[in-house]
Formats: structure tokens, sequence, C-alpha cells
């Protein structure tokens, strides 16, 4: 089976697949592969996090054309999967050459499934884009294809508790894999100073309480199965023997009345509101914090804000850091630009997400009174990395999958973080180093003499004569006239042959006897302007 999920949470959804049972756990590009029986897959679909889509293959094939896609489809046994009576849909991706289009892929591989019932039955399932029994998943790359079951239906990031949103929330499955990238399992507070609709509050307190997030979800597209295990699924949904007490506090706010309101009603719903406490207020507002635990937030990005106000606001929240927080660990998400260095503080961890089609980062930030100095001496720390988990966060993004050898040569084109400076006293020369001798030194030269150019031989190209005198040509290679007459500034203009009158008779639409057309009544409109009329 194939779990999808966003680029930058691969190994999030992998511990959680191997958590779960799963067999042979393979990260890909923004999927996790693995092996599991029926129970697997219902609790992948129902426990997972940072899944978008549990996808079960069932056919894979190479297809060097739509034609031979056509054929092939065509012969799949589809009734075990499906009836005449069975409607579908099909959600294609292509990366290839063969095939340009995703859609044509769509109509080819409906065109078979649908031929293959008209040929042995005599009827046809339909296709519907929403709600139906079958939702498969083609996914093409070059000439390699994989026809997939879709067991989710809906993303799973469409969990069921929010009734309300504010502008550009951020995805659950997004929101719910970037705290699990900090750490955090419900071990100490937790604020999101930005809530807006409350996202990440929700999230977190699931996190804390170990609450399955599939829960508050009416339907899986696996229901629809005709090999659906109803008691097999009630008794993994009404386990709740891992949930667990939180013994701290969830805390939200918002400078916005509105997202508040929004974000409480989405935490009742999510039924978590005795762990969540939400207030109206600006970020500079919270001087009177609870015990330090961990803040995470998403402030507005530029595509929401002008320049100046953002400039503004990510100063802001990096003055209300460092005088309200101190002894927090605060997590940023945000686009890959100059905004960041607005909030005066230095990262300890940069972890590249992609929100949507946005690139971003996910940046830690330790927080602390004084200077750093004195936060060294009495035993701080920048975080939690080893030297090894340091370096590899050091490397360039595009980087990252080179060897550690190739990594240290390409290091000494640009230079290394660790490495410490060199003082002009620490140099070393080579003692048997002979001194300078100016009169040595250019005693080889050859004395200026008058006349001695007969004696340099000018370089020439092909085309250059001797004596500085070049060859010019024309275009076609033809010779260029020096004998030419010379220009005459009083010659006539170029005349215009006039063109010979061409008969037309016959040849344009034919105008019906019986109409009469009257042109005298119409005028030509003019680009110039009529003169002025002056009175006689």
């Amino acid at each position: 089976m194939v779990a999808k999920t966003f680029q930058g949470l691969e190994d999030v959804l992998r511990d959680e697949l191997i958590s779960l049972g799963a067999e042979n756990v393979e990260m890909g590009r923004r999927m996790v592969s693995f092996e599991g029986d029926l129970e697997t897959m219902y609790r992948a679909n129902l426990c997972c996090r940072t899944a978008l889509r549990i996808l079960k293959p069932i056919e894979k094939f190479t297809a060097s054309d739509p034609d031979e896609l056509y054929d092939i489809v065509r012969d799949i046994e589809w009734e075990k999967y499906m009836t005449p009576q069975t409607t579908f849909s099909i959600d294609s991706t292509v990366n290839s050459d063969e095939f340009s289009h995703s859609k044509y892929v769509t109509y080819r591989v409906k065109d078979g499934i649908v031929d293959h019932f008209r040929d042995k039955y005599g009827e046809r399932p339909s296709i519907r884009v929403a709600g139906a029994d079958l939702m498969l998943n083609v996914h093409i790359f070059e000439d390699r294809i994989t026809i997939s079951l879709d067991s989710s239906g809906e993303p799973l990031s469409k969990r069921g508790y929010r009734v309300e949103q504010t502008a550009a929330p951020i995805n659950e499955v997004l929101a719910a894999g970037i705290i699990m990238k900090t750490g955090w399992r419900g071990e100490s507070n937790f604020v999101d100073p930005m809530c807006g609709s409350g996202t990440f509050l929700i999230e977190a307190a699931l996190i804390a309480a170990n609450i399955n997030p599939g829960i508050f979800r009416q339907q899986f597209a696996f229901e629809k199965w005709h090999d659906f295990d109803k008691e097999l699924f009630e008794e993994i949904y009404n386990d709740d023997s891992a949930e667990k007490e939180f013994a701290c506090k969830i805390y939200g706010g918002d400078m916005d009345a509105e997202a508040v309101a929004i974000a409480r009603k989405n935490v009742r719903e999510a039924k978590v509101d005795d762990m969540v406490e939400i207030t109206c207020r600006q970020m500079s507002e919270w001087t009177e914090n609870p015990e330090p635990g961990i803040i995470v937030m998403n402030p507005p990005y530029g595509e929401r804000l002008k320049p100046d106000d953002l400039t503004a606001l990510y100063k802001g929240i990096g003055t209300a850091l460092k005088k309200n927080f101190s002894g927090w660990n605060a997590w940023i998400i945000g686009p890959d630009k100059e905004e960041f260095g607005n909030i005066g503080l230095k990262p300890t961890i940069k972890i590249p997400l992609l929100n949507g089609s946005l690139e971003c980062s996910l940046r830690e930030y330790v927080l602390f009174d004084g200077r750093y100095d004195s936060f060294r001496a009495e035993g701080g720390s920048l975080g939690k990395l080893s030297d090894e988990e340091a370096e590899e966060q050091r490397r360039p993004r595009k980087m990252k999958h080179i060897s550690d050898d190739d990594w240290k040569k390409e290091t000494k084109k640009f230079g290394h973080n660790d490495r410490k400076p060199t003082k002009g006293g620490d140099r070393k020369f080579s003692k048997d180093r002979k001194p300078f001798d100016r009169d040595k030194r250019f005693s080889d030269h050859k004395a200026f003499e008058e006349n001695s150019f007969d004696d340099r031989k000018p370089i020439f190209e092909a085309k250059d004569r001797f004596h500085g005198e070049r060859k010019f040509e024309k275009s076609g290679n033809k010779p260029f006239d020096r004998d030419r007459k010379p220009f005459d500034r009083d010659r006539k203009p170029y005349e215009r042959k006039p063109r010979p009158a061409v008969e037309t008779s016959g040849k344009g639409p034919s105008i019906p006897e019986s109409d009469t057309y009257r042109f005298s009544e119409y005028k030509l409109r003019s680009r110039r302007k009529p003169a002025a009329e002056t009175d006689e």
C-alpha cells in the first residue's frame, strides 16, 4: 500500500506507520510505501495524522501510448472490485512524455472499464465526479503505470471538526506534521499566539491526549467496498485504550475577535475545549505567561500583507518573543524570504517544508534572557541535535543526497560554519625561500630598441590581409565592389510601379437581384480630423 503526504513529512509518516504495525516501510517523495493486512489499512486511515490518502495498488504494468493503456485496462478483471451498477471516479497523476495530459489518461481508463462491462454484460457502470462508490487512482511515471483503489475518499486532512474557517487556514495534516516535527507530545504547555481558526490548537490537543484524528469523519471510501469488514472497523474505531490525560494546558490567541469566535467553535466541535483556552489579544500583550513550554505559530505571509506591514509584523514577533517568552522554544512556519531576518533571532534548526506549492521552512528559536555567553555558561543549549544531526541541517537542500566525503570537499569551496579563523602569526613560511632580487628579476627583459617592429610577426586571422587590409565580403559570398558609383544625393526617389488591375468579375459574393442596397447614405470613417468649417 501507499500513503501520500506533504513533502518534508515523509519521515514522520514512516514512524507512524511503523507504530501501527506496518511492514517493509519505505520512504519516497511525498509518499511512504508499506505492507499490511485489512486491519493495517483501517488503522492507517483512522490513526495517521500526517497521511493525506491511503492507496491500495491493484494493477502494475507498462504501456507506451494511450491506446495500449486502453487495451490493458479493458482486459483487467474488474468484477473483483465493482459491478455494472457501481459508480466510479478516476484521479490521474501523470509524469511522462508518452502521456501528455492527465485528463486524456482519465478518459482512456474510463473507456476501458466501460467497454469491459459492456462487452460482457451489455450494460456499463456510470462515472460520478463526487460521491462515487469506487475511487480509482492512476499514477504514470514514464511508461510505468499503477492503478490503485483509494481507500480514504476525501483527503484525510478533512478531519471533520472544522465547522468554520478564517482566510487561508493551514492544512490539518501539515499542522499535525509540524507539531510532531518539534518533538512535542504533550509534556509541556503549548501556545499559538496567532491561532486563526484554531488548527494548531486542536491538532496539539489530539496529539497530547493521543486521540485518533479520524474519529470525526463521517465516512471512508473503503466502507463501500464489497469486502468491507464492518465488525473489524467498529472494533478499531471504538478502541480508546491508548488515549491519555493531558496535565498541561494549550493556549491560543488572536487579535481578530471574529477569528477567536471561529476557533472556539472548532475547538468545541472537536470536544477538546477542556484542554484549550483562547483569548482575544495581540502578541505584544502576552506578558503574563504560564510555565515555559513550546510556541508554534503560522504568521501571515507576503501574499496577504504589504511589505511595510510585513516587516513591522515580524519585528513585533521577535520583540514579543524576546521580551515575554524567556525559557520557551518557538517554532515558526513561513516562506523562505527575508522576513525571517526581521525577527532578529538566530534559528537553531531550519527544516524545509512545502505548504501547498509554496516553499517554506520551519524554524526553531531558543529564547533566553541576557547574552548568549551567559546562557551557555549556565549550561544552556540551543537545541537537542547531535553533532551529526546539526551537520545534516547545515547542508544545503540540493546537496543532501551526496556522501559525507563529497560534502567535506564541497565545504572547502564556500567555507564551513565551524571553521576556526586563522591568525597572521600562525602562518608558516618555508625557510628555504630565496630573497627577492630586484636587479636580477628584471635583468632578463630585452631592452627596447627603435625600429624593432620588423622582427615581430603580426598574427592574422583567416580573412585578414597583410598590412592591416581586410578583405570584405557581402552576404552570399559576393565580392565587395570598390568601383561602385558614388552616392548621388540628387537622385530621384524610388517610384513604385502601379499594380496591374485584376479581373474580379464573377469571383465575389453574388447579390440577389430582388434585394436593393443604397450605399449613398453611408459615409466612411476617416482617421483625419475634418477641416474647420468657415463662414462664407
